[in-house]
C-alpha cells in the first residue's frame, strides 16, 4: 500500500534553515507528482509546493517563493523541502502528499494520499 513517511521538522531560530524529506513507497514514485501543504495552528491545510514526477517542473506557493526549494531522488524514492530564512509564519505541520500523475495541483483536494506531517517551529 502507498505510505509517505515525512522527517526533517523540528525548532529553528527565525532566518535558519531545515530540511524536511520525504520517504515513499508502495508506487512507482517517479510516475507521480508530489507536493508539501502545511497547516499552521488553527488554519486550514495551505498547498506549498510542488514537483512533476519526473523533476521537470516545481512550483511554490507566493509565501515561500525564493526561500524554499522542492526535490526529489526518484532512485530513492524520497521527496525533500530545503528551508531557508525560516519565519515563524513557517510554523505548520508540513505533510507531503501524491498526486495523481505526473503533473501537480495547487489545490490540495487533489492529492490521494499523504503522510502524516512533520512539526516546524520557527522561534527564538
Amino acid at each position: 500500500q502507498v505510505q509517505l513517511v515525512e522527517s526533517g521538522g523540528g525548532l529553528a531560530q527565525p532566518g535558519g534553515s531545515l530540511r524536511l524529506s520525504c520517504a515513499a513507497s508502495g508506487f512507482t514514485f517517479g510516475n507521480y507528482g508530489m507536493s508539501w501543504a502545511r497547516q499552521a495552528p488553527g488554519k486550514g491545510l495551505e498547498w506549498v509546493s510542488g514537483i512533476y514526477g519526473d523533476g521537470s517542473a516545481t512550483y511554490y506557493a507566493d509565501s515561500v517563493k525564493g526561500r524554499f526549494t522542492i526535490s526529489r531522488d526518484n532512485a530513492k524514492n524520497t521527496l525533500y523541502l530545503q528551508m531557508n530564512s525560516l519565519k515563524p509564519e513557517d510554523t505548520a505541520l508540513y505533510f507531503c502528499a501524491k498526486g495523481q500523475g505526473n503533473s501537480i495541483a495547487t489545490i490540495v483536494h487533489e492529492y490521494d494520499y499523504w503522510g502524516q506531517g512533520t512539526q516546524v517551529t520557527v522561534s527564538s
